[in-house]
């Protein structure tokens, strides 16, 4: 299969991966929760585990785990290399660069080595082809042992719900705590459903599964954030 269509494409050049981090500094509480949740799904994996960090950015998750889970080794895939590149700094300024393995492309495209567990955070809603989604899934699952588990957490509401608008008017305050001005948050609603989040939870639980992985427990929200944990068939 081809690399370009199944995974996320977003432009994340030097300069939006330099300022990456610090981007959202205000919603860190958010993030803290979503690793903490993380780190209490993967506490039973052997000592020694190996974990696949799909669309790893600058390696936030990475950083968390590392420092909990001194045996652990990481992949880190993602297909901008400018933000792989803040990730590998992280990791040598941190120590933990030789547990690290990074590949600067997308899932698909990297060798079919099993590991213990794999994470894909605010990373699959980018891509608003069901099939393209799906795919997407699949090469994580191709990557993980039966019974491995996955944590998967993306932008993700459904639209024709009666909370709709309660929902995102939430998450368009948080944006506004965070920096981005009106005229960003116009932009980001006349995206949404066209440019990212084109698939509602039922529709991305679905398609978790039908990528080989068990059906997946809701276990976290977070106004139009949502994780899922499964486990590799």
């Amino acid at each position: 299969m081809t690399t370009t269509r199944a995974e996320p494409s977003v432009h994340f050049d030097t300069a939006r991966a330099e300022v990456y981090d610090d981007q959202f500094a205000a919603l860190q509480s958010v993030k803290d929760c979503l690793h903490l949740l993380l780190e209490g799904y993967f506490a039973s994996l052997p000592a020694d585990a190996r974990i696949l960090v799909a669309g790893a950015g600058t390696g936030a998750e990475v950083r968390y785990l590392a420092a909990r889970f001194p045996g652990w080794h990481f992949t880190l895939v993602d297909p901008s290399a400018p933000m792989l590149a803040v990730a590998r700094r992280h990791a040598e300024a941190e120590g933990f660069a030789g547990r690290c393995t990074f590949h600067a492309d997308y899932v698909s495209a990297t060798p079919v080595e099993l590991h213990d567990a794999a994470t894909s955070l605010l990373v699959s809603h980018f891509l608003m082809s069901a099939e393209g989604r799906q795919a997407y899934f699949a090469d994580i699952a191709a990557r993980v042992k039966p019974g491995g588990r996955l944590f998967n957490a993306d932008l993700c509401t459904d639209d024709d719900a009666p909370s709709f608008s309660g929902v995102m008017g939430l998450w368009m305050e948080l944006l506004g705590l965070a920096g981005l001005t009106e005229e960003g948050r116009a932009n980001y609603l006349s995206s949404y459903g066209r440019e990212f989040a084109g698939h509602g939870p039922e529709a991305v639980a679905n398609m978790i599964e039908a990528a080989g992985f068990t059906p997946p427990a809701p276990v976290f929200q977070a106004a139009l954030i949502r994780g899922w944990t499964a486990e590799r068939r």
